[in-house]
């Protein structure tokens, strides 16, 4: 019955009145995919250009993973940490491999990565900077979007995350993205770490400006302060690169990751760095019950060995530079900017227009399904299994509905 009553958008609403309102999802109704598309209760398929925020960057139901999830369902999904399982050792060594770093500490979601993050730049700051007992602070940007736990929101610059969610949890100082400058005169005594997203994602996907993370890393070694990329939604191949650091030549000295860690499949999310910061923790000091458990792991190892071939970085450099002269191609014909890197854009169209909502809105109408972001920016971010044509379709969908 409840089937039935989603087939439309007001049975979709009457089926809210049963969810807490923290989400204002487009009236489509999903039942099944594979690959790039969609397809709802109705049978209509769209072409999906979000990817689940870039956690789904291999596609929906990619054969290798679910493959694998399905071997493990058969054989073992939780443990806990309190015993060690024979999936474990494999994932932590090779994502290790793939970051260029010693140590991997599993986690779950992405906001559990980067509350390890911060604690774990706090221990380091007390314990191997010597900063006093109390007293660290990490330097953050403005316009981040890091996740929605009461410490992250507490630096978050967003009013609708933030707003009466206080009282706020002290030791960040926010600076203006992309200001080196700024950046510099807010490292002191008492900071442990800069916390930085390379591309910022929910802000519109903005690149900074050429130059910013080497200096960012330089001020980092300078000032004896660790470098925190977080690369939640910019990694794992999405920018065209293994991580959105990699186009300037940068390495932080921790990756914080997720989304597509899970190949869409398990919530799975990891910090990785070095001996000399992650190895300030000690059994009892943080964990997880279900971080790196069986399923998990079985999921994430795969999604490590299909990104070491290189392929799928390939894929959205290739692909991502024609989506990118599609979409500047619109400019001045409805849209105003065009931003990203790889198959990740930011797009703002002329307000006069429509808002981003009613555009995505449009979108969805004409079978693709994208998501708005401050106002009259839209975000695309398409699976990197997407094709030419499927790129080309898109493109000319949103030609059609800027067009009116």
């Amino acid at each position: 019955m409840i089937d039935d009553m989603l087939r439309t958008p007001e049975a979709i609403r009457d089926a809210e009145r049963w969810t807490a309102h923290n989400y204002h999802p487009l009236p489509v109704v999903i039942s099944s995919a594979e690959g790039s598309w969609l397809t709802d209760v109705d049978g209509r398929r769209y072409l999906d250009c979000l990817a689940g925020y870039s956690a789904l960057n291999f596609g929906h139901r990619h054969p290798t993973l679910i493959a694998a999830a399905h071997a493990q369902l058969d054989r073992l999904t939780l443990t806990s940490r309190a015993f060690v399982h024979d999936q474990f050792a494999d994932f932590c060594r090779e994502l290790a491999e793939l970051c260029g770093k010693d140590l991997v500490l599993p986690m779950n979601t992405g906001a559990e990565a980067v509350e390890t993050g911060i604690k774990v730049a706090r221990k380091w700051g007390y314990q191997v900077k010597g900063v006093a007992p109390g007293m660290a602070n990490i330097v953050v940007a403005e316009g981040n979007f890091h996740g929605r736990t009461t410490t992250i929101v507490s630096f978050s610059t967003d009013e609708d995350a933030r707003a009466d969610f206080g009282p706020y949890t002290p030791g960040f100082t926010v600076v203006p993205y992309g200001d080196l400058a700024a950046l510099s005169a807010a490292i002191d005594e008492n900071t442990v770490a800069v916390l930085l997203e390379p591309i910022q994602g929910e802000q519109g996907v903005v690149v900074p400006p050429e130059g910013y993370l080497p200096g960012v890393r330089r001020v980092c070694t300078e000032q004896n302060v660790l470098f925190i990329a977080d690369e939640i939604q910019s990694g794992l191949g999405r920018t065209g690169d293994t991580f959105a650091c990699d186009h300037e030549g940068v390495t932080p000295d921790m990756y914080l990751l997720g989304k597509a860690l899970g190949g869409g499949i398990v919530p799975v999310s990891a910090v990785a760095a070095n001996t000399d910061v992650l190895g300030v923790l000690r059994p009892g000091q943080h964990g997880s019950t279900f971080g790196g458990n069986p399923l998990a792991c079985a999921v994430a190892t795969e999604v490590v060995r299909l990104l070491a071939t290189g392929e799928f970085q390939r894929r959205s450099t290739e692909l991502g530079a024609r989506l990118h002269a599609g979409l500047r191609s619109l400019v001045g014909k409805g849209l105003v900017a065009v931003r990203g890197r790889g198959l990740w854009a930011g797009l703002d169209i002329d307000p006069a227009l429509m808002s981003g909502r009613e555009a995505c809105e449009r979108l969805a109408e004409r079978g693709v399904l994208a998501k708005d972001t401050h106002g009259a920016t839209i975000r695309l971010a398409p699976p990197l299994v997407i094709t030419e044509e499927e790129i080309d379709h898109a493109v000319a969908q949103l030609a059609a509905v800027l067009a009116g």
